[in-house]
């Protein structure tokens, strides 16, 4: 008897029919002899429904408050495929994030995962019950509610398969696998059979959905055999492992892209030397993720920066430079927004240079100018305007010949 645990993402749960269509895979999965652990979504686009109706009130919602309403989402969902499997004869048992053990930092929205009490969900295995978690929710040592972020429901999963020890975590998902580049923009677009770690880390920090960033980390920290899969087909998905086994020959893998990104520039810094840390300190402090960075200094000595964000964090962007300009020592702010990020992701381009330079011959002959530039051994990304973003994406997806994978 093994153990596995399987996450079905808001899409694969979207209906009562698509609970169903779940609950029969999970029965599938235990009728081959395993204790199973799900961890769902909530429901298609319940989320962003509740994250509209708390914007008709407030466009800076209390982020407490918020999280205390997303985490509904997720328990509707639980307590439904519950009922599901119990119809179809198999016991099972539904737990909120923090009824199943999950405990957190104390950040409202974006939490990350401290630690997990295992013992209230190996309690119901060792019962014989399929154990049934609410992804993407957590609690504080004080009782707090809290979210994981976006995406977290994937997070929830992978931490849970570690803590457990499991044989497998599969993550089910209205795609078959990990594709080349999202195949709803890319007609050629071509599945992967593998992926490293690694690459599947960029690509998800990148702006491929398919996995949540936190969940391929623990995957990789923890060695979680890890399997992204197809909800509604029985098909082979993409194995995420330590090092891709199949496609060795290709130096590009994948073509990652995100829209929503603004550019903040800050000018006139006048303590180049301590500015930047006393600047990037005081974001980290409110929650603020800074992407690509560039400094440049003026004739007069002074600095200038530019940092990208997403486009969500720019008011409290600005306000958070704006409340702190004395102690900051700089001129003035701009921002320039709709932009987008377009990445390419391969572990090959350690041992083959010129990948950069091909990524931008291919940008320029496409008419397309590139605003930011950030790079590491194994993706180069461009920040360009929102508008260009997809036609970048289908050049480079076509210049280095991904939709020709077998």
């Amino acid at each position: 008897m093994g153990l596995i645990v399987q996450k079905f993402g808001g899409t694969s749960v979207g209906s009562i029919e698509k609970i169903l269509n779940v609950a029969e895979c999970v029965r599938g999965e235990k009728e081959r002899g395993n204790q199973v652990v799900v961890v769902v979504s909530a429901m298609g686009k319940s989320t962003d429904q509740l994250v509209n109706m708390a914007k008709e009130i407030s466009e800076q919602p209390n982020k407490r408050e918020m999280d205390m309403l997303l985490s509904t989402g997720e328990q509707v969902t639980i307590a439904l495929l519950s009922m599901a499997l119990n119809q179809k004869g198999l016991e099972a048992v539904s737990f909120t994030g923090w009824q199943a053990g999950i405990m957190t930092e104390p950040v409202h929205g974006n939490a990350r995962i401290s630690k997990i009490n295992t013992d209230a969900v190996q309690k119901q295995l060792h019962a014989g019950k399929v154990v049934i978690v609410a992804g993407f929710q957590g609690v504080t040592e004080d009782g707090e509610i809290t979210t994981l972020g976006r995406g977290g429901s994937d997070t929830t999963a992978v931490a849970l398969a570690a803590a457990l020890n499991a044989d497998k975590c599969d993550i089910y998902t209205d795609v078959t696998g990990v594709f080349t580049t999202d195949p709803r923009y890319v007609k050629n677009a071509r599945k992967l059979l593998s992926v490293s770690y690694d690459e599947m880390l960029e690509l998800a920090n990148l702006g491929a959905g398919v996995l949540h960033p936190r969940a391929v980390e623990f995957a990789k920290n923890y060695n979680v055999r890890l399997e992204v899969r197809s909800s509604m087909e029985k098909v082979e998905g993409t194995v995420i492992e330590g090092e891709a086994t199949m496609e060795q020959n290709l130096v590009v893998r994948g073509v990652a892209f995100e829209d929503g990104i603004t550019r903040v520039t800050v000018l006139g810094l006048r303590n180049s030397l301590t500015s930047l840390s006393t600047i990037f300190t005081t974001l980290a402090k409110n929650q603020i993720n800074v992407d690509i960075i560039i400094q440049s200094t003026t004739e007069e000595g002074a600095a200038n920066l530019s940092f990208s964000i997403h486009t969500d964090d720019w008011i409290p962007t600005l306000n958070v430079l704006e409340n702190n300009k004395e102690t900051l020592a700089y001129d003035q702010l701009d921002a320039e927004n709709k932009l987008a990020k377009v990445s390419i992701v391969g572990s090959g381009m350690i041992s083959n240079p010129g990948v950069a330079a091909k990524m931008f011959e291919v940008l320029a002959n496409s008419n397309i100018p590139v605003k930011m530039v950030s790079t590491s051994e194994i993706k180069v990304s461009a920040v360009v305007e929102e508008k260009n973003m997809l036609k970048a994406v289908e050049a480079l997806h076509e210049a280095f010949e991904l939709g020709k994978i077998k």
